[in-house]
C-alpha cells in the first residue's frame, strides 16, 4: 500500500488508479480500523485539526488548481477552503464535546419486582472503512476532504475517497494534505485513501469495485440520480449489504403567495430568483428549479420582470462539456413539452456555457414522467401559476422528495402558509422562508439531505454536525464487568461526557 503522498503525486503525474489499488486502499482501511476507532475524542479532534490546518498551509496552490479545473471564480474557490477546513474544525469541536456517542446508562435494580434489572450501558461506535465519492460541483467543500470525508473520520472510520475526474489535480493537493495530517497525527497510513481513474479509464467500473469490496461498510455520494441508484443497487446486491447515503436529484420548489407578492418590490424580487437560479451557473444541488407563482396582474408584473433579469444574463462556464451537454439536453426537452413556454432566456457566455433559460407551464404539467418535473442541473427554471393554495397543496403532495422547499409570505399569508408547511415536511429536508435556497450553512442545526430522490436515505444529512450519525451505530454492554467497560460509558467518566442516566441527562 503507497502512502496517501505517494498517491496523490501518481494522481499529478496521470497515473490512473486500477483494480489492485481499491483492493490495497480498502485492506490499508480495514487494517487501520482497529487504532482508529480506540482513538480518544481529543486525539480525533487534534487529527481534524492537523488535516485543516494542512488544508490551508497548501490553499494558494490548491485554489490555483480549482480555479483552473472547475472554471469556478476565485472568490467562489476561497470560500470553499474556509468551509472544507471550517466543517473540520466543527466536528473537531463535535468528537471533543462526545455528543455523537450517544451515551445512555441503566444502572443495576437488582432489588426491582417483579424481575431486577440487568445493568446495561450503550454508545455508538464507528461502522468501518467509508468509501466516499467526491461530487463535481464542489471541489473543495463535497470532495477529498469534504463534508463526508470530515464527519466519516470524526466517527472513527478510515476513508478511501473516489476522486471526481473534473477536478483530479484539486482533489489530490488535498489528499496529500490529509495525508501529512495523518503522518503528523501518527495514525495508520490507511486512515485515508484516494483513487482516480484515469483517461479513458471507466470511472464507473472503478466505483463500483469501490462499493463492492466487502471492507466497505458505508458510502457518501453527491452526484447523478442513474449513479447514486447504480451504487445503492450494487450495495444491497452484496453478501453484507450497506448503507449509501446518497444525494441525488432535487428541484427545490419554491412557493410565492399572494400577500408576499403584493408587498414586494417586483423588479428586486425578481432579480433576486434569478441571482439564485443562475449563481454558479446554477450548479447547486438546491438550484430553485420549479417556482410557484400566484395567477393575476402581480405575478404577470414578477414574470415580466424576471424576463427582463433572465434577458440581462450570459451564461457561465460551466464545470465539465459533459455537463454544460447534459444542461442543453434538458432545457432542449422543456423547450419540447407541449403546453411550455419560453419565459426568456439570456445569452450564451462562450463554450460549455449555455443560456440561462426560464420556462412557464401549466400545473397540470407536474407529473411524475414530464421534463417539467424533472432536475435540469443549471440556470434553468420552470414558473407554474396557480390560483389558490387550496388547490395547490396536492399538486406539491404529489411531488418527488426535494432538499429544500421555499416559501415566500408575510402575516397576511399565515393562514396560507400554516397549511403548507404540514405538506412540505413530507417533501422536503430543509423548509425556508422568504429567502432562496442555494446556500448551505454549515452548522449544527443544518439538514442537507430529503426524502428520495433527494437522498437515498431520508433519515440522514450530508451537511452540519448531525452527519456523523451516518457513519456510527449503537452497541449496548449489560453486566459487563467495570473494568471492561469503554471509557465511555464507565462510571467515572473520564472523558467528561453528556450522558443519559436512567433516563436523566448527566455531565
Amino acid at each position: 500500500m503507497t502512502s496517501t503522498a505517494d498517491q496523490a503525486r501518481s494522481v499529478i503525474a496521470g497515473t490512473p488508479a486500477d483494480s489492485a489499488d481499491v483492493e490495497a486502499a480498502t485492506t490499508a482501511a480495514a487494517e487501520a480500523f482497529a487504532s482508529n476507532r480506540a482513538t480518544t475524542p481529543t486525539q480525533r479532534a487534534e487529527f481534524l485539526e492537523l488535516v485543516a490546518e494542512e488544508i490551508e498551509a497548501d490553499k494558494d496552490a490548491i485554489i490555483e488548481a480549482a480555479v483552473a479545473e472547475s472554471s469556478l471564480p476565485v472568490g467562489r474557490i476561497t470560500g470553499e477552503v474556509g468551509r472544507t477546513t471550517g466543517q473540520l474544525r466543527m466536528f473537531a469541536g463535535v468528537v471533543r464535546q462526545g455528543d455523537h456517542l450517544g451515551v445512555r446508562i441503566d444502572p443495576a435494580m437488582p432489588l426491582r419486582e417483579p424481575l431486577p434489572r440487568a445493568d446495561i450501558r450503550q454508545r455508538m461506535v464507528p461502522l468501518g472503512p467509508v468509501a466516499v465519492f467526491g461530487a463535481s460541483n464542489f471541489p473543495l467543500a463535497f470532495s477529498t476532504a469534504g463534508g463526508d470525508t470530515a464527519s466519516a473520520l470524526a466517527a472513527g472510520c478510515p476513508v478511501v475517497v473516489k476522486g471526481h475526474p473534473a477536478h483530479p489535480r484539486t482533489g489530490a493537493l488535498v489528499a496529500a494534505a490529509v495525508g501529512r495530517a495523518v503522518e503528523r497525527a501518527g495514525l495508520h497510513s490507511g486512515t485515508f485513501s484516494f483513487l482516480l481513474a484515469g483517461e479513458g479509464q471507466s470511472g464507473i467500473e472503478l466505483g463500483q469495485a469501490l462499493v463492492g469490496d466487502p471492507r466497505i461498510t458505508a458510502v457518501g455520494f453527491t452526484g447523478s440520480r442513474a449513479g447514486g441508484l447504480a451504487l445503492v443497487e450494487t450495495a444491497a446486491k452484496r453478501a453484507v449489504p450497506i448503507p449509501v447515503y446518497a444525494e441525488m436529484s432535487s428541484i427545490n420548489p419554491v412557493v410565492v403567495l399572494p400577500g408576499a407578492l403584493a408587498e414586494a418590490d417586483t423588479t428586486a424580487f425578481a432579480e433576486a430568483y434569478v441571482g439564485s437560479l443562475t449563481l454558479g451557473a446554477g450548479q447547486f444541488c438546491t438550484n430553485p428549479g420549479l417556482l410557484f407563482l400566484p395567477a393575476g396582474d402581480a405575478g404577470d408584473a414578477f414574470l415580466a420582470a424576471t424576463a427582463e433579469a433572465v434577458k440581462a444574463s450570459t451564461g457561465q462556464r460551466m464545470l465539465t462539456p459533459g455537463i454544460a451537454e447534459a444542461y442543453a439536453s434538458g432545457t432542449s426537452a422543456l423547450r419540447d413539452t407541449e403546453g411550455v413556454s419560453v419565459v426568456a432566456s439570456g445569452s450564451e457566455g462562450g463554450d460549455h456555457a449555455p443560456a440561462p433559460i426560464v420556462a412557464e407551464a401549466p400545473v397540470e404539467l407536474l407529473t411524475a414522467d414530464s421534463a417539467v418535473a424533472h432536475e435540469v442541473f443549471g440556470a434553468s427554471g420552470v414558473v407554474v401559476r396557480y390560483d389558490d393554495v387550496d388547490a395547490l397543496l396536492p399538486r406539491l403532495a404529489d411531488l418527488e422528495g426535494q432538499l429544500t422547499a421555499t416559501v415566500h409570505a408575510t402575516s397576511a399569508d399565515s393562514a396560507d402558509a400554516a397549511k403548507l408547511i404540514p405538506v412540505l415536511e413530507l417533501k422536503a429536508g430543509r423548509i425556508l422562508f422568504n429567502g432562496w435556497p442555494t446556500g448551505v450553512e454549515v452548522g449544527h442545526a443544518m439538514v442537507h439531505g430529503g426524502p428520495f430522490p433527494a437522498t437515498s436515505d431520508s433519515r440522514t444529512t450530508s451537511v452540519g454536525s448531525l452527519a456523523i450519525e451516518r457513519f456510527q451505530r449503537p452497541v449496548a454492554y449489560q453486566d459487563v464487568p467495570a473494568d471492561l467497560l469503554p471509557e465511555a460509558v464507565r462510571d467515572d467518566n473520564p472523558w467528561g461526557l453528556t450522558r443519559r442516566v436512567d433516563g436523566t441527562l448527566e455531565r
